[in-house]
């Protein structure tokens, strides 16, 4: 990347994060409102696609409030969350520490959950040596990137041969009523359901300008595929609406 390039990069992610931080407040009561609460359930299916097995080494890209971060360590895996937004990252602290108080004492003892540990960090850019990690996820996040092919070949170094990544996504509208129908709620509900749950509907608005303008589920494969992956296939859940898109790191 150009010394251009790196500086709009930045810049880009400064906005981002700097509007997450706004709502970051309201963050998952969105997303379940949103998703009809079956966001939890799509991240333990990217959990389980990613099939760390116990005392593998995992990293979450764009960890956000750490859900899924905490569904693999629920596979009893060691976790790296990463995101460059503070905000979100406090929030995701918080719920991680939780929800281990409230689980079993058996298991805590057994160190049966693994452990998850968050780091403030820039996915085009990430701060580990090469085959760290045996599994990465990136969850809602690789839409919001300025270079997302920069972000997949940065998820690649960092991923042990072998190694899957597991990437799931909101897709833009297809063709015909139903996607017409998508596009309204995208474009109208979704930003006024902002505005009122989180006091910020310029940011619901960019969250349905995103996933407009972003690729669908056979151009998002492409770009995983450009950044050196192998074997990636996705399926599509939520009426198409949303992808899971897995990979494979060439032995």
């Amino acid at each position: 990347m150009t010394a251009l390039g790196t500086q709009a990069s930045c810049l880009q992610v400064k906005r981002v994060s700097g509007m997450f931080a706004r709502i970051a407040h309201r963050y998952d009561l969105m997303n379940r409102l949103m998703s009809a609460g079956r966001d939890q359930a799509w991240r333990t299916e990217a959990a389980l696609l990613a099939a760390p097995t116990p005392g593998a080494r995992a990293l979450d890209v764009a960890t956000g409030t750490a859900d899924l971060a905490i569904a693999l360590r629920e596979r009893d895996c060691e976790v790296v969350g990463l995101d460059p937004c503070d905000a979100m990252l406090r929030l995701g602290k918080e719920k991680s520490r939780r929800d281990v108080m409230l689980s079993e004492p058996k298991d805590r003892e057994e160190g049966k959950w693994g452990s998850v540990t968050f780091l403030l960090g820039d996915a085009h850019s990430l701060p580990f040596q090469g085959e760290a990690f045996d599994c990465v996820t990136v969850a809602f996040g690789i839409r919001n990137m300025e270079d997302p092919v920069a972000a997949f070949r940065e998820m690649h170094r960092v991923l042990r041969p072998g190694g899957r990544i597991v990437c799931l996504e909101i897709m833009p509208p297809a063709q015909g009523l139903a996607g017409r129908c998508y596009q309204l709620y995208l474009n109208k509900f979704i930003p006024w359901l902002g505005g009122r749950v989180s006091g910020q509907p310029d940011a619901y608005e960019y969250l349905s300008g995103s996933v407009m303008a972003f690729k669908g589920p056979m151009g998002l494969k492409a770009l995983i595929e450009q950044s050196a992956f192998a074997q990636v296939h996705y399926h599509l859940l939520h009426l198409g609406s949303i992808a899971i898109h897995l990979g494979v790191k060439r032995l």
